[in-house]
């Protein structure tokens, strides 16, 4: 072969090492055409004829091109197009083995560098947590995890989530997750997240107490909040209150209350003035939180008394069922105002929310009885007057209360007894319902493995009851009780029928906004 007369001597003698022999002659053959053949380079061959394939690759010696072939008795390979459907298929198969053994190789190097591959075969084999074995050449790899620490192997449940012990007449109402710190998003306020906390563990209960709680949180992540640059805090702060809400909502479903309060907050959010400082803004909105927990909760509260105590005469026999914080203040005023009465207090499992109304009745000198539901016929033959609490009040009259509520309710209708239900206006809803099921909350079902009325943990019958298939617990929160079976409403507005509660939300949506 000619050297290229335009090139240069040290050009030449960089191709002449390159692509002659120590003879001068030519180098015939590709360097590379005697290497095994790659599954990768499969596909990259033209056919020229019906013997010789001839590559697509050039080489360039001395500024002349030599296309390279492969010997005569090497078989024709086909190209993607020329190739059957079957035989596409085989080549996408022996490109995936080819593939798992490379991640195998390398998995194994990662996990055991020191190991030995494995004679005769081409497939790394991994130890198992149990010990030794005999080597294979069709090991399956798990799927690898690396941390800080070092090289965790990942471990992958295919089976999905058992929902078999989940009643199917209330499989559409989740089971409350509870709150994780540890997965929590890093924007979550630490005051929501304790708030969390308290919440999944039941340490904050009733619907006053967790909209109180819940705005103070709110509150205090207004007050540490920065407005980004590029952005105003009438557009933002929504946004990042809406991860703050969402893992309470994870800890335990929000209420009623709750909600119409958080509504408040961003309606109120979004009447600001975009020219308005954040600092003023800030101070603004807290003091909003302020009055809304003063004006719809602790004043009306009081006037909710007020009503009531105009309902307690001397000598009553008052039930009421569970615990509600204004049920309470209610019977405390009247003792101490000198007013003559008893107290039934019923009860029930699996919280047992009525030892803590009992304890602090019988702390300001109030003649109690206690009692569990089961009992409430026995315990209705001298009752007077019925006291109830609310969680919501529905739009077509509906009382959403503590389960148990609707017996108390229809037990005490059936015998003539005034049935009176003490409930502020930021509790109403514009939500019809007509039953239990649609819209409920789930608690825990372990709650009712514990047979104790003492704050001692004692297991029962059902302590096994995960093993046993042919069991199931439902611990529902809440029921609904129809309006038919209660007397009277008494609200911050006044005493209403508990038909006028779709009057209230027309009449002073301006105010319960």
């Amino acid at each position: 072969m000619e050297p290229n007369p335009d090139s240069t001597a040290p050009m030449r003698a960089s191709y002449e090492q390159q692509w002659l022999l120590d003879d001068g002659t030519p180098k015939h053959l590709d360097p590379l055409a005697n290497r095994p053949r790659r599954l990768s380079d499969v596909g990259k061959e033209t056919i020229t004829n019906n013997s010789v394939p001839t590559t697509k690759n050039k080489r360039f010696s001395g500024g002349t091109n030599h296309a390279t072939t492969s010997n005569n008795s090497t078989p024709a390979k086909k190209s993607m197009k020329e190739m059957t459907k079957a035989e596409r298929r085989e080549l996408q198969e022996r490109q995936r083995a080819a593939k798992a053994v490379k991640t195998t190789k390398t998995a194994n190097n990662v996990v055991t560098p020191s190991k030995k591959p494995v004679q005769g075969g081409s497939v790394a084999n991994l130890e198992g947590g149990g010990g030794g074995g005999g080597a294979t050449s069709e090991t399956l790899v798990t799927p690898i995890a690396h941390s800080e620490s070092g090289v965790t192997v990942k471990n992958i449940d295919p089976k999905p989530k058992d929902n078999s012990k989940q009643v199917a007449l209330f499989s559409h109402l989740e089971i409350p997750k509870g709150a994780n710190t540890s997965t929590a998003p890093k924007e979550i306020h630490p005051s929501v997240l304790v708030l969390g906390l308290h919440f999944s563990e039941f340490k904050i209960c009733g619907a006053n107490a967790r909209c109180i709680a819940t705005l103070t949180a709110l509150q205090k992540v207004i007050q540490d909040y920065k407005t980004p640059e590029g952005t105003t805090l009438s557009r933002h702060l929504p946004t990042h209150l809406s991860p703050q809400i969402s893992y309470l909502v994870n800890a335990r479903p929000m209420s009623v209350g709750m909600g119409n309060a958080i509504r408040h907050l961003k309606w109120e959010i979004s009447t600001i003035d975009i020219e308005m400082s954040d600092e003023e803004a800030k101070h603004l909105l807290c003091e909003k939180i302020d009055n809304f927990i003063r004006d719809r909760i602790t004043v009306a509260d009081r006037v909710i008394v007020e009503y009531g105590l105009q309902k307690i005469q001397d000598g009553d026999v008052i039930l009421t069922y569970a615990r509600s914080s204004i049920v309470q203040a209610l019977l405390i005023d009247a003792h101490a105002k000198g007013k003559k009465f008893n107290v039934i207090i019923v009860d029930s499992r699996p919280r047992l929310e009525g030892k803590k109304l009992l304890k602090r009745l019988v702390d300001e000198g109030i003649k109690c009885t206690y009692t569990f539901l089961h009992a409430l016929g026995f315990a209705l033959k001298d009752v007077s007057k019925v006291f109830l609490g609310a969680h919501a009040f529905m739009s077509n009259g509906a009382l959403y209360s503590r389960v148990g509520t609707a017996m108390v309710a229809m037990m005490a209708k059936e015998k003539n007894i005034p049935v009176i239900v003490c409930c502020e206006t930021y509790k109403f809803t514009d939500k019809v319902q007509l039953d239990s099921f649609v819209m409920n909350e789930q608690g825990n079902p372990d709650e009712l493995v514990n047979i104790s009325t003492t704050m001692i943990l004692k297991p029962g019958y059902l302590d096994e009851w995960l093993n046993k298939p042919d069991l199931k617990l439902l611990n529902l929160l809440y029921d609904l009780t129809p309006s038919k079976y209660i007397t009277l409403v008494i609200t911050e507005v006044g005493m209403i029928p508990c038909t006028s509660v779709p009057v209230v939300l027309r009449e002073y949506k301006p105010m319960l906004q």
